[in-house]
């Protein structure tokens, strides 16, 4: 009996990823839960385990070619050499690889109270919310439910998708023999091709501006230096900078709100809590996990759940769910020797700033000429939702949080 591989559900708002590579060849004989494939999502790379064990038979998707969720990925021929004992199919990990959930899931969601912007969406397109597998709480439709329902071509069954169109569309001028006889054309990635999509369309949709500050890290690297070797013993961590970053930036979002917030169709959504993404880079792109409830967290969880993003982050171990649901970003150029730079909203979210390198520059203090290490900080904010003085206000609140950082002590 054949036992189909299908792609598997990949988190709210993703519906589709590229074949990244075969683990096994056909005719290769395979156990349960085995990685067969990789997926390259616009997020993370995703491997799907076999359903069965069995025989590879066949290898309906090559490398390359993009699939939506639910398409045919190939097929195991069961209780062939090489299958594992029965119970092992049982197993959860094994459930993700089952097409996506049909009628009797969707019953469950029809007596689901809808939020206004789902039910705007359903009204709009005219859908059947019970017809709907809803991933979010206690199987609610969620706004990426509703929206990937409405993108689907009716009655149509999943099927490979056609290639994504690189960016950017315009072709190239041709180079001459010479120096095309030295050039190397590499296809980009799926998440490098999303990073691009992403960026440009912050660029045309969001009304983008950008101010800037600078911060004398005097006091913070003064404070840093007397508690690191303390801090790490205690906690099994260093302290580094991004903590008291979070820290600032959480104390000023509370005092301006719009900064916090995005908007949806002709609605405000202000956000009454506090998810954190901090950018990271990898070998395949910029990654953007989120801290959630940072404002909830001591600098010691905080430093532990970045250091623990950063490390899996460079290994592809990122889950989708974890670069999901930020409502503000940090972008640290100051690692790589950036000393000012303007970075782009990580959309649907109305602010990001950007911290750039430390260096030692001549200050004028108290009609004193002083070297001080100093840092260039940049908000990027969206003007259609933050107006210029909020935006001046949080990063000079920002900047006090670090100049002082008692002040996160006494809630100044």
């Amino acid at each position: 009996m054949a036992k189909e591989i299908r792609v598997p559900q990949l988190g709210e708002s993703v519906t589709e990823a590229t074949i990244g590579k075969w683990f096994k060849a056909q005719g290769d004989a395979v156990k349960v839960d085995e990685p067969l494939v990789e997926l390259e999502t616009d997020k993370v790379t995703v491997e799907v385990p076999a359903p069965a064990g069995g025989v590879l038979s066949s290898i309906a998707a090559q490398p390359g070619q993009t699939v939506n969720v639910g398409a045919l990925l190939g097929a195991i021929e069961e209780g062939a050499a090489g299958a594992a004992a029965p119970k092992a199919e049982a197993k959860p990990a094994a459930k993700p690889a089952e097409p996506a959930p049909a009628a009797p899931a969707a019953v469950a969601v029809e007596a689901k109270p809808l939020s206004p912007a789902v039910r705007k969406i359903v009204e709009e397109n005219k859908l059947d919310p019970a017809a709907i597998a809803g991933t979010g709480k206690d199987g609610r439709l969620t706004k990426g439910d509703v929206l990937e329902q409405a993108a689907k071509p009716a009655a149509l069954p999943p099927v490979i998708a056609p290639p994504a169109a690189p960016v950017p569309s315009v072709p190239r001028a041709p180079s001459p023999q010479a120096d095309a006889e030295r050039e190397e054309r590499v296809r980009m990635s799926r998440l490098r091709l999303t990073i691009a999509r992403r960026l440009k369309d912050a660029q045309n949709t969001a009304a983008m501006l950008t101010t800037f500050n600078e911060v004398d890290m005097t006091h913070v690297m003064a404070l840093r230096n007397q508690y690191k070797e303390v801090f790490e013993k205690k906690h099994g961590v260093k302290l580094g900078f991004m903590s008291f970053f979070v820290k600032a930036v959480i104390h000023a979002l509370k005092e301006i709100p719009a900064v916090n917030a995005e908007i949806d169709g002709d609605d405000l959504v202000y956000k009454n809590y506090y998810h954190i993404g901090v950018a990271v880079g990898t070998e395949k792109g910029l990654v953007v996990p989120v801290v959630r409830d940072a404002d909830r967290m001591s600098f010691a969880t905080i430093e532990k759940t970045i250091n623990d993003f950063g490390k899996r982050a460079r290994d592809g171990q990122l889950q989708i769910a974890e670069m999901q649901g930020g409502t503000f970003t940090i972008s640290n150029g100051g690692v790589y020797g950036s000393l000012m730079s303007t970075p782009i909203l990580n959309a649907p979210q109305s602010g990001i700033l950007g911290m750039h390198k430390i260096q030692e520059r001549p200050m004028a203090l108290g009609g004193q000429v002083v070297i001080r290490p100093m840092m260039y900080l940049a908000l990027s904010y969206d003007h259609r939702i933050v107006d210029g003085k909020e935006a001046v206000t949080f990063l000079v609140r920002v900047k006090e949080g670090l100049e002082d950082p008692q002040r996160a002590l006494l809630d100044l």
